[in-house]
């Protein structure tokens, strides 16, 4: 029996929020999603995660949260860790790091599902261990198929060359691995040569006449004078994006499809 599976890109601010809240869980029942990964590293006012933003978008019908380079950005990320184990950081964070970065979970109907959240190092600050050595010490300990019967891995980078790096040694010892972090859905959706469903970046779920989920106005003086501004969300109707996977029951891909629901964006469902 097949599974579907959706991932979710960055959650950004109270627009991202109500369009996962209005939108997802119509959208479960119609497609019949049986699990749902979001990246909400800037879920919270467009920085970080707290309690009130994970508990909105569990009881929207998020099954398991990742984070990226934001995970820090709330002082409570440390009890929502200890709170909540469908909430993870990306696995090569340093070892002492709180929370967790890889866990199996079990449905209702007993199936075991796997999500991976990692992190590139290109372009990025911050003290990040080895993505690619991370994933292939993986590779030696489990094995889809056996260890469960599907893995979605959030990719958070940058780099869209890392991603897509990333993307290929995990092929075939994967179900579904979408980028995140770019805020930006890229149309490379498709299924790698040994099964695996990819898309470099999902986007963001957030209000897309804006820069990334914020006001144009501190990103233009950004940019045109090389100063600082305080980011402002941008108010508007969100978009709901993602990607969706049927995965086989050897784990592998079958079909893959781009989600953009509501919003500013052309749809696709």
């Amino acid at each position: 029996m097949s599974l579907n599976v959706l991932f979710l890109g960055d959650v950004v601010g109270k627009p991202g929020r109500r369009v996962i809240k209005d939108e997802l869980p119509k959208f479960r029942e119609e497609k019949n999603i049986d699990f749902v990964v979001c990246n909400a590293e800037n879920a919270a006012g467009g920085f970080g995660l707290d309690h009130k933003s994970t508990r909105e978008l569990f009881e929207a019908g998020v099954d398991v949260i990742t984070l990226g380079d934001h995970t820090w950005d709330k002082h409570e990320i440390n009890s929502v860790f200890e709170q909540y184990s469908k909430v993870l950081r990306p696995l090569n964070f340093p070892k002492s790091a709180p929370g967790k970065g890889f866990a199996i979970y079990t449905t209702a109907e007993g199936k075991r599902i796997a999500v991976l959240n990692i992190i590139g190092r290109s372009f990025m600050n911050g003290a990040y261990d080895c993505p690619f050595q991370v994933s292939r010490a993986l590779h030696k300990e489990y094995r889809l198929g056996e260890d469960y019967d599907a893995l979605v891995i959030d990719i958070h980078a940058e780099a869209t060359a890392e991603a897509v790096c990333l993307g290929h040694i995990w092929d075939g010892r994967a179900s579904l691995i979408s980028g995140s972090h770019t805020h930006i859905p890229t149309a490379d959706y498709r299924i790698m040569p040994k099964g695996t469903g990819y898309q470099t970046d999902a986007g963001m779920c957030g209000f897309y006449d804006s820069s990334l989920g914020s006001e144009f106005k501190a990103p233009l003086h950004r940019f045109e004078n090389a100063g600082k501004a305080m980011l402002q969300i941008a108010s508007g109707p969100g978009t709901m994006c993602g990607v969706m996977a049927k995965v086989a029951d050897n784990g592998l891909c079958e079909e893959i499809t781009p989600v953009r629901v509501g919003g500013v964006l052309h749809q696709a469902r």
